[in-house]
């Protein structure tokens, strides 16, 4: 995953561009660059290895004054090795035309064979490159009359984006300037998020919308197989064979200052902190009056044909994944029959599904490319789809028959974790709602269970009190290479992510297990001294997992327990991590902020880059 930024206007451009770039480094971070293009001067193309702050520092003092439009790109390396050659912008053979690219066009090895036997010259071993070269050649195409003779520069730019673009195949946001149309950014969208934010008198373009949301609120979401034409005075959308969309904007209700730090040392600190809002938010105005029944009303889904679903089927990625795999507990618990998959391992088995089952998509972003080809896959064989998703106008809403969104606001840290706790909360509110549809939960004893839901906020907020402890504890494993984790029942999939959390930005080796696997093999990598975080709340299988713990004791396991006031009097471990009690079904919510914690002090005494952790990118957008 890359960010793309872009803008038409009077501002200093390169200041817009490089404030943008800063707001989408957490989708990438390998390179960076900058192309502004001025009505004399032409195009000023600046690429730079690294960080944000190499790129602002190497065109200090050097743009040029007439510049009238900009693009900007940070990267995640997929084509082509992280070096300044394979740093976008791309340019042609001459630099004329400048392309910027999130994605991965399949089939650009062979567009490169073309296009080089045509006397064209590439100096990256990226895929991006050839959309630049494309375009030159259609521009080529025009003039020697294949098509429109003696255009204009804006209609003729226009024309050969637009046939670029349809050679293309894979997933692409791209954006590109050329030098004779200096107020014209052309971009174009297929499986990878792009933006256009509505200014007076500038427009603004990007991946996400914190880049450009301190200077307006009204935004368009672009579609899959839409081209925009931006200018500063108007943005024009088409889809590819050049028939113009006639599009809505939508207002952002978040401010900027949700996607800045607030005073903490990273974004993830602040957004663990942030997860009693978070869950608030989450729940807000959807529980009580139970008998409304606003879950389905909100989703647009029919009280009666939520009655008849007999089976839901959960698709996601990573984190997500972990969330849809404690639904999957929490669902069978009240009675419903469910399943969790790895979205990536979806697709081929999608034909399997009975048509009357309902497939819940969790997403952070909206945006992951395996989710999405499952959604697609899922759709093709005939079952509807529920999104669970954080992000207003992302693709997989459009993919979707109903949303669910979990309105946490934006998430700046790689390592998802108040994201993680929106989707818990959804799957809570769904489960207690379908069960009820179902006529298995009836409505007391659902409305008990919402009451008991609203009490997660205060909750978290008392959790948080052990984050002292927990920076304390984290100094005597911060040197520890091995890591255990272990849960059963609706504990594994917590036991699953905080592992994920602390491989995710310590760089360490550590596993997740359910409990009752130890004895199957993992126990054989316990030694003395190797922490095992075990989950040991109440709960049905409490006994078994307190049995757990003390076979790993007995191999020199340094013990760090999660509990609860009510398990902690029976549990034997060296350390203990005290969560407020809560009905077994919930506890999820809060037996994750420790794991969080825990993950981000390790990082912190280890001297990570914890915002920004080695080859990840906050959404995964290609395959």
């Amino acid at each position: 995953m890359c960010g793309i930024v872009g803008y038409v206007g009077d501002r200093k451009i390169e200041e817009v561009l490089i404030e943008g770039l800063r707001r989408l480094e957490y989708r990438g971070y390998d390179s960076c660059g900058l192309a502004l293009n001025g009505e004399k001067s032409g195009i000023y193309r600046k690429r730079a290895l690294g960080r944000i702050d190499n790129l602002a520092r190497a065109i200090e003092g050097h743009t040029p004054s007439d510049k009238r439009s900009g693009i900007a790109h940070t990267r995640w390396a997929t084509h082509g090795e992280p070096s300044e050659d394979n740093s976008h912008p791309h340019c042609d053979c001459s630099c004329e035309i400048v392309v910027v690219h999130n994605g991965i066009i399949e089939n650009y090895s062979s567009l490169k064979d073309e296009l080089e036997k045509k006397g064209h010259k590439f100096s990256s071993q990226t895929d991006t490159e050839v959309i630049a070269h494309l375009v030159e050649e259609k521009l080529k195409e025009i003039s020697r009359g294949a098509g429109i003779k003696h255009a204009l520069p804006e209609p003729l730019f226009f024309e050969a984006f637009r046939r670029a673009v349809n050679l293309l195949s894979g997933s692409f946001a791209v954006s590109a300037l050329w030098v004779k149309a200096p107020e014209l950014i052309m971009s174009a969208r297929m499986h990878s998020p792009l933006t256009v934010g509505m200014g007076e008198g500038e427009n603004f373009l990007a991946s996400d919308v914190s880049a450009f949301l301190k200077y307006t609120k009204k935004v368009y979401f672009m579609d899959d197989g839409e081209i925009a034409a931006i200018r500063r005075n108007s943005a024009e959308f088409y889809d590819f064979k050049g028939k113009k969309n006639n599009k809505q904007p939508s207002i952002i209700n978040w401010d900027l200052s949700m996607a800045e730090k607030g005073g903490y040392r990273h974004f993830m600190l602040k957004e663990i902190h942030e997860q009693a809002l978070s869950a608030q938010n989450t729940m807000a105005g959807r529980l009580l009056p139970f008998e409304e029944k606003r879950i389905f009303s909100e989703i647009g889904l029919d009280f009666n044909e939520a009655a008849r679903i007999k089976e839901l089927q959960i698709i996601a990625c990573g984190t997500a994944f972990h969330a849809g795999l404690v639904g999957k507990y929490v669902f069978e618990r009240l009675g419903i029959r469910a399943a969790a998959d790895l979205a990536s391992e979806f697709e081929s088995r999608a034909a399997l599904l009975d048509r009357g089952t309902l497939v819940i998509a969790v997403s952070q972003s909206g945006e992951t490319a395996d989710t999405l080809h499952a959604v697609k896959a899922a759709k093709r064989n005939g079952n509807k789809v529920l999104a669970v998703t954080n992000t207003l106008g992302s693709s997989i809403t459009r993919e979707a028959d109903y949303t669910l969104y979990t309105h946490c606001g934006p998430e700046i840290g790689v390592a998802s974790t108040k994201a993680f706790l929106g989707q818990l909360i959804a799957f809570y509110m769904l489960a207690v709602n379908f069960s009820h549809a179902r006529g298995i939960t009836d409505p007391q004893k659902a409305e008990q269970l919402c009451r008991q839901l609203l009490l997660i906020p205060d909750l978290i907020e008392k959790t948080m009190a052990l984050e002292n402890k927990i920076e304390k504890l984290t100094e005597a494993f911060s040197s520890k290479e091995h890591y255990l984790f272990i849960g059963r029942d609706l504990s594994y999939p917590i036991a699953l992510e905080g592992a994920l959390k602390i491989k995710e930005i310590s760089y360490v080796h550590a596993e997740g297990y359910a409990a009752g696997e130890m004895k199957h093999g993992p126990i054989a990598i316990i030694e003395k001294g190797m922490p095992v975080l075990s989950l040991a709340l109440s709960s049905q299988s409490l006994d078994l997992i307190k049995g757990n713990i003390e076979e790993a004791k007995a191999r020199g396991a340094d013990i760090i327990a999660v509990v609860d006031e009510e398990s902690k009097k029976t549990v034997k471990a060296r350390h203990y991590l005290e969560v407020p009690q809560i009905n077994e079904l919930f506890s999820g919510a809060l037996a994750v902020i420790p794991l969080q914690l825990f993950a981000y002090y390790i990082a912190l005494q280890r001297k990570c880059d914890i915002d920004k952790p080695r080859n990840l990118a906050k959404s995964v957008t290609v395959r």
